[in-house]
């Protein structure tokens, strides 16, 4: 296989593209990805979630968690609360400017979602999507790591 055909490279670069694109369009709202990724997350699961299943979500070690979750708590983006049922529980919540926010940046996924698939017919988007998902899998369950 020549280097420059080489899937590792392509996938990569098709997400520094991805990647790319989407800083451009969060910059002007002084919003990280993975911020975006947690007010997405947040809308998508009814406004309010545990801290432990954000993290989960991220996949990221807590502390890591805990800087995001600080930034958009700075911003007025989400509240943490202690759970009514276990104190040593906290609950992160979409503020009304939060959810303003994760409507506005789940526009622009879909907007950006379409780009990467311009000229895709529905069946091949459906491939693409199988086969990255093997990929995926794949490199999960490589236990050379």
């Amino acid at each position: 296989m020549r280097m420059i055909n080489a899937l590792g490279p392509t996938l990569g670069r098709a997400a520094h593209l991805a990647r790319t694109r989407l800083d451009v369009r969060l910059a002007q709202y002084d919003v990280t990805p993975a911020q975006m990724h947690v007010l997405l997350y947040l809308g998508r699961n009814g406004g309010q979630v545990p801290q432990c299943e954000l993290t989960g979500f991220l996949r990221v070690k807590p502390p890591t968690a805990n800087g995001i979750l600080d930034r958009l708590e700075e911003k007025g983006m989400v509240v943490r609360s202690v759970s009514g049922t276990d104190a040593r529980r906290r609950l992160i919540t979409l503020t009304e400017k939060g959810s303003q926010q994760q409507t506005l940046f789940q526009r622009y996924f879909q907007e950006a979602e379409q780009q990467m698939v311009r000229g895709f017919t529905a069946e091949e988007q459906e491939t693409l999507r199988t086969l990255l998902s093997r990929v995926i899998r794949n490199l999960e369950e490589d236990e050379t790591r």
